[in-house]
């Protein structure tokens, strides 16, 4: 996977597990999310996608999957430079025990994480391979092994990479949380009986200014597996500001 900008809601001992046993959202509740959070624009339901498809949408759309004590938005709000300024309303938007913020840009070797609990902060990083660009919180047990060298940048032969370099790559830094957190990876392979992104259904909606939005169409439904809607890139911030809608 090439990028992603997800902000997971969870409840749940064991993510893993649900996701593996319960892997198609409820759309109802995918909807009544979308109109929370997006009450400021005409929220309308496009299509049904998979995870691996859809986690990184363009500004105006988002994906939502709710699934048993956890719930996934796909969303551009998410792909923050300072994961710490992501709004109040997507931090804790369910009540959820935990919050777990993770994106990242392979094409650009970006990424970043953040932890709430309970709406309270407790960890946020975001970096390039050069430039860390945010780094609050507690350090946890498992970056460890990412600080220590042992999951080094693949340099190219004709890369000449500074001493200022981090000795992990940041995508794949994020890519860990998100596997510490929810059992699975982005842009890891997946194991044997695991869930993983293809597998996961997601809601789709078009967020149109108010007032704005079409007649409403019938939702176009993916083949399981099929990785879907993946248009223009969402990661412009790289060269401006923090990227909120």
């Amino acid at each position: 996977m090439i990028s992603a900008s997800t902000i997971w809601y969870v409840d749940t001992a064991d993510p893993s597990g649900v996701l593996r046993t319960h892997p198609d959202p409820d759309p109802v509740a995918a909807a009544a999310l979308a109109g929370q959070l997006y009450a400021e624009h005409d929220v309308r339901p496009i299509m049904i996608g998979t995870l691996h498809g859809c986690a990184g949408p363009d500004r105006d759309e988002v994906y939502i999957g709710c699934y048993p004590g956890l719930t996934v938005v796909c969303t551009a709000e998410a792909a923050l430079v300072r994961p710490t300024k992501l709004p109040d309303l997507l931090v804790r938007p369910l009540a959820s025990e935990h919050t777990y913020l993770v994106s990242f840009d392979a094409k650009l070797h970006w990424g970043a994480f953040a932890h709430w609990e309970r709406g309270e902060f407790r960890r946020s990083f975001s970096s390039t391979r050069v430039d860390i660009l945010e780094n609050e919180g507690l350090p946890m047990v498992w970056e460890r092994a990412f600080w220590a060298g042992e999951h080094p940048v693949p340099w190219r032969s004709d890369d000449h990479p500074g001493p200022q370099s981090l000795p992990f790559d940041p995508p794949d830094f994020a890519d860990a949380a998100n596997r510490e957190w929810l059992g699975f990876g982005y842009r890891s392979p997946g194991e044997p009986g695991r869930v993983g992104p293809a597998d996961l259904a997601v809601c789709g909606f078009t967020l149109y200014p108010k007032g704005r939005a079409p007649e409403t169409k019938s939702t176009l439904v993916a083949r399981p597996g099929t990785a879907t809607r993946r248009k223009r890139g969402v990661f412009g911030w790289l060269r401006g500001a923090d990227r909120v809608l």
